[in-house]
């Protein structure tokens, strides 16, 4: 640690600019920062100092790109792509921006300069959790693909003050911590005090005459809340384009009372603002009880209207167009149903406040609005209890009701005497208590809705969506998910990188679809040694951090067979833990067995009330505790369960694997981006037909990717005959021991209880069916380490994954969603 730094800068235009790209010119700028932003003296300075002095630095840089691009857009009036998500999982952005400005190298020498290490420096910055998973994280690659293909964007979500919680485990049970990520401020971020809008909830709406004669609709509302802007710059790699996310932070229209202060009653003084910061006070609030799910429609709706009405703003008070002209202004898209009420609500904001006639104004929805969806599960097609949504958005119901009748009307006429599609298309559903539904409401709001995968997109129109789509065939298509290469393979995979350069040159960064350059050296011996250097190194990156996380040593020669996604039934990873037990009871079985050492590595989050989910994790950390500890077995196999998987420990789990689990239930998975990350990092597949993995596949190659398990037709076919978990018990010896041993209290010191639930689950119901695709699966896993046993095969096989990965860009698929959905150019922008 230095303690000193320049209280005088260098004079001269990498001195005292903000914007010099050179290492003297980052060491006066963080020089200056420590002086003037930081405010410490030298010799209290510690590393997180220079982290936020170097984090301003960058910042001023990214800003001096920011501003022109903005101006750009709004001088020359291009159309803008408006992302509205209530997850944007960024990840730690200091190593982002310096990658995409180009200045890593610079950055290094500036802080060495200074005595400061560039990794101790990056290691210092807090993740903001704002997504629980792929949803989030998609949409963060998605803001990164459209600043580096030059197309505007903003970004529009909410700022939690809380993000997804962080992860510990304590005696083999996930336990939930808050995750403060803001307890040091965000310096990325920049409050926009003056962009603020009032936010209604709750009232009743009245009905009036206006001075022309024409019949209105007001909300008098219960409670007025106001939304506050905070922008963050989203840098494009090796551009000058810089886009915008804007995230929405709660407060009261009036924070303090005075009068109530002053007669001592301190609690009211403030008891309106503390209401108000509630809103986006924490992420998914548990929305079991109905203060729960109160709260988490509010939330929703906070950042539609707030989002709308900046969309407003811009269009009609900055570029002073004319309302008619939205839609060539600005492609709205709905990331999932979480923003679907944005339907009803710009219908509200053009009739009620801008006094649209109907036709006028749902006509600018529809070509305003496309929506992805991305998922299958009933359960995550949200729906809103009739009761609640009129209490809590009375003038959003009843526009709900009048788009409902021409949609309906509409359907009748389409297809006359068809009651029962009547009652399946309309946004009111009437099983199991009356409720508006999401995902109908985005999808007749929408003039084009995708889903996330080729399979995926099928089953929509085969399924959920299926009445929409036979009435709007033309509004259904396909953009299959995509990952940025920045971020998860140059960022995280420093090794990889500067070999691909070397033998590609640099320009398949931005063209993922030149790393088909890779494939003939597949075959150069060479090459897959320098290629097994570089994948030895990340794990044992990984494995040290695996060591001080968890204690347990690793040895990076094993291979590294990793799951990491959040933890669901559906995903299965109660399925890998089968396959561990079976590996476990032959050894246990025959001491003289011998098979290649294997590390099964684990990460993912439980939603705090899924207990099934939980459970899993109890039986994975248990396995795990026996295994580890068997002087029999552990000289072959370990287990480990990395605590709290987020974007920053990624960086380090998906450059080291060798083995992708992707083990999915057929026709669950709506798409999957791990899958993604871990292929261009060149681990292979292990998994079933679903999702991208089917895409995968082709992309990779049938030889190139382990496949089992029952396909989407086969899984249909099994339910509809009636599946029995028992049938493929009594029929496979070894599915018997392994369910044997949990239920004997072999992995939970004796205890026949704990894990009680979860084995019933799997013996009496197997929703996602673990037990039928067991045989499989395990027959797969055989091949994994046959195959495993030939060092140059794997390589080989590795070798193409990552060289046939270009598909999976996030690029490729923002391009697509440009081009044919959102009609958003690019628009070049010069310092």
């Amino acid at each position: 640690m230095s303690d000193t730094f320049d209280t005088e800068p260098k004079t001269g235009p990498t001195g005292l600019s903000r914007t010099g790209m050179t290492a003297d010119a980052l060491r006066a700028a963080i020089s200056d920062h420590l002086l003037y932003s930081i405010a410490r003296p030298p010799a209290i300075l510690r590393t997180e100092h220079y982290y936020r002095a170097l984090a301003l630095a960058v910042r001023d840089r990214v800003q001096a790109r920011w501003m022109p691009t903005t101006q750009n857009f709004l001088d020359l009036s291009r159309k803008v792509t408006c992302y509205l998500s209530a997850e944007f999982l960024m990840g730690p952005q200091l190593g982002n921006n310096l990658l995409n400005l180009q200045i890593e190298d610079a950055a290094r020498e500036a802080l060495a300069s200074l005595g400061q290490d560039l990794d101790e420096v990056l290691a210092c910055e807090e993740e903001p959790g704002l997504g629980n998973g792929g949803l989030g994280r998609l949409a963060a690659c998605y803001l990164d693909s459209l600043a580096t293909l030059q197309r505007p964007s903003i970004g529009y979500g909410i700022r939690y003050e809380f993000g997804i919680f962080d992860q510990e485990i304590h005696e083999g049970w996930q336990v939930e911590k808050t995750d403060n990520w803001l307890a040091h401020g965000n310096p990325w971020e920049i409050a926009k005090p003056d962009v603020n809008y009032q936010v209604y909830w709750g009232g009743q709406t009245e009905q009036y005459v206006d001075v022309a004669g024409h019949f209105r609709v007001r909300w008098a509302p219960a409670q007025i809340i106001k939304g506050i802007g905070y922008d963050t710059a989203i840098q494009g790699y090796n551009v000058t384009n810089c886009n915008t996310l804007t995230l929405f932070s709660a407060s009261a229209v009036e924070s303090f009372a005075l009068e109530a202060f002053n007669t001592g009653d301190y609690y009211r003084a403030v008891e309106q603002e503390v209401a108000a910061e509630t809103v986006t006070k924490v992420l998914y609030p548990n929305d079991e009880p109905d203060i729960g799910k109160r709260l988490r429609l509010l939330q929703q709706y906070f950042f539609v209207t707030c989002s709308l009405q900046d969309i407003l703003r811009i269009h009609l008070d900055v570029t002073c167009r004319p309302l008619s002209a939205l839609p060539d202004s600005f492609a709205v898209q709905l990331n999932d149903t979480h923003p679907s009420i944005a339907v009803a609500e710009l219908m509200r904001l053009l009739i009620d406040e801008h006094h649209l006639a109907w036709d006028d104004a749902w006509d600018l929805t529809v070509r305003t609005f496309a929506y992805t969806n991305h998922t299958l599960l009933p359960e995550a097609l949200e729906t809103w209890p009739l009761s609640l949504f009129g209490e809590c958005l009375p003038r959003h119901l009843e526009i709900i009701y009048e788009i409902n009748e021409h949609l309906l009307n509409q359907v009748r006429d389409r297809f006359p005497g068809d009651d029962d599609r009547v009652r399946r298309m309309s946004l009111i559903g009437e099983d199991g208590g009356k409720c508006v539904r999401m995902a109908h409401l985005a999808t007749v709001g929408s003039h084009f809705v995708n889903g996330v995968a080729a399979l995926h997109s099928e089953l929509l129109k085969a399924s959920v969506l299926k009445d929409f789509y036979e009435l709007w065939p033309e509004r259904f298509g396909n953009i299959t998910n995509g990952v940025t290469p920045r971020r998860f393979l140059a960022l995280s995979n420093h090794g990889l990188r500067d070999l691909l350069d070397d033998t590609i040159g640099t320009g398949w960064l931005t063209d993922l679809d030149r790393l088909r350059e890779l494939e003939s050296y597949a075959e150069d011996e060479s090459f897959r040694t320098r290629w097994r250097k570089v994948k030895r190194a990340n794990k044992a990156r990984l494995a040290e951090y695996v060591h001080t996380t968890t204690g347990i040593e690793l040895d990076p020669s094993w291979m590294f067979d990793i799951q990491v996604k959040r933890i669901h039934e559906y995903k299965r990873q109660h399925l890998n833990a089968l396959h561990i037990i079976t590996l476990y009871h032959r050894l246990k079985t025959n001491p003289k067995l011998a098979i290649p050492p294997r590390a099964f590595i684990f990460g993912g989050k439980a939603a705090p009330g899924y207990f099934m989910a939980k459970l899993m994790i109890k039986l994975i950390t248990a396995v795990g505790a026996t295994v580890n500890n068997d002087p029999d077995v552990n000289r072959f196999m370990k287990v480990v369960f990395l605590p709290n998987f987020n974007v920053q420990n990624a960086h380090l789990i998906y450059p080291a694997a060798n083995l992708s689990e992707q083990i999915s239930t057929a026709g669950k998975e709506a798409s999957g981006t791990g899958n993604m990350k871990f292929m261009m990092n060149g681990a292979l597949t292990i998994g079933t037909l679903d999702g991208a993995n089917v895409e995968i596949r082709e992309e990779a190659g049938e030889d190139n990717f382990f496949l089992f398990g029952l396909t989407v037709e086969q899984v249909e076919a099994l339910k509809a005959t009636g599946y029995r978990p028992a049938d493929y018990i009594e029929r496979s010896p070894e599915l018997t021991g392994a369910l044997q041993l949990i239920a004997e209290g072999a992995f939970t010191h004796g205890d026949t209880e704990v894990l009680r639930p979860l084995l019933d689950s799997l013996v009496f119901h197997d929703p996602f069916l673990v037990l039928a695709d067991y045989a499989s699966y395990i027959a797969c896993q055989d091949r994994v380490s046959e195959a495993w046993r030939r060092p140059e095969t794997w390589s080989r096989m590795a070798i193409l994954n990552t060289a046939r990965s270009g598909k999976f860009s996030s690029d490729r698929a923002v391009r697509e969603y440009c081009d044919e959905i959102w009609n958003v150019g690019p628009m070049s922008v010069t310092m």
